[in-house]
């Protein structure tokens, strides 16, 4: 069983990143580092002891300028049962860029916490954040990547399925959740397919890191607009909603575009029959992911959902434990 100290001598050992705002900032070892981590702290939290605990009072602030049920939950209960305290901040408490510059923010900060966690609108502004701050800057959501979700769902793939390289699929929208999970997929040796309408395909750059990524283990990226294509054979599928925070007013217009790209009952018999099904949550039922498909036997959402919180935990330990 991974230890703390294990894991610490091995993350400090290869190059790790002082800040985690992409799966770029990983390489290969520290990426499994990570998860190999977050698997020993659910086996020790599951168990009634923790792996590790901060050895002095320490707070970090969780900058929140859209709303969340797993990220906060999954984060201030972490914080908690490592014995830290997390600081709540929304946008209408610090008006980040508004009322204050987001440099004084983050010199603020430093001086008072030991990590910024922020869930923000614009990638940029946890860039600026880093610039400034003296203290790790995690990327909660941006809408660039979504690491931290990336994250859980490989250690779930990887508690289901193993360490080997597996066809994955995603179906649906080329969002900020799709880029973080194929670059993370793709940088631990999986080969991921991605089914989206025309128009909605992930941002090239991100699929070109991704591809950059997976020179370092064999995986691959495949793109292409036929959902049956990606989910043959695939090992998981993965969906997220049409419409994302943000993008309401284009809801009419997504809704025709995705109709063929539901994960529903007749696609899913197109995957290996031990497939499993991922969603990030929240669901909108019946229409990116049916009841039958989201409640059924192959799914693992709710591993998923619950490993937020180990791999939040494994993170936040590597970055700011000593």
């Amino acid at each position: 069983m991974t230890t703390y100290e294990q894991a610490l001598e091995q993350w400090r050992g290869s190059n790790p990143p002082r800040h985690y705002l992409s799966i770029a900032d990983l390489n290969l070892e520290t990426a499994r580092v990570a998860l190999s981590l977050a698997h020993a702290m659910k086996r020790a939290t599951h168990s009634g002891q923790e792996l590790f605990r901060f050895a002095s009072p320490t707070a970090l602030a969780l900058i929140f300028e859209k709303p969340s049920l797993r990220t906060r939950v999954t984060l201030e209960v972490g914080l908690y049962q490592m014995g830290a305290h997390g600081v709540y901040l929304t946008q209408n408490d610090i008006q980040m860029g508004k009322r204050e510059a987001v440099m004084d923010i983050a010199r603020n900060l430093s001086r008072w916490v030991r990590g910024v966690i922020a869930r923000v609108f614009l990638h940029s502004t946890l860039e600026e954040l880093t610039r400034f701050s003296e203290v790790p800057v995690i990327n909660a959501l941006s809408e660039r990547e979504h690491p931290c979700q990336a994250l859980a769902d490989l250690m779930t793939i990887q508690e289901r399925k193993g360490d080997a390289p597996l066809k994955l699929a995603w179906v649906g929208d080329g969002n900020n959740v799709c880029h973080s999970f194929t670059m993370l997929a793709a940088l631990l040796g999986h080969e991921v397919h991605i089914a989206t309408p025309d128009g909605y395909a992930p941002n090239a750059s991100v699929i070109e890191q991704a591809r950059q990524l997976g020179s370092q283990s064999g995986g691959q990226v495949q793109l292409t607009h036929n959902p049956r294509e990606a989910v043959a054979d695939a090992d998981a599928v993965y969906t997220d909603v049409w419409v994302s925070m943000g993008y309401e007013t284009e809801r009419e217009a997504r809704m025709r575009q995705f109709q063929a790209f539901q994960v529903n009952e007749d696609l899913l018999r197109l995957a290996k029959p031990d497939a499993i099904v991922l969603h990030c949550l929240p669901a909108r039922r019946g229409e990116e992911i049916t009841d039958a498909v989201l409640d059924g036997a192959q799914s693992a959402v709710w591993d998923q959902a619950e490993n937020r919180l180990h791999t939040q935990k494994a993170l936040l330990a590597l970055l700011l434990g000593d």
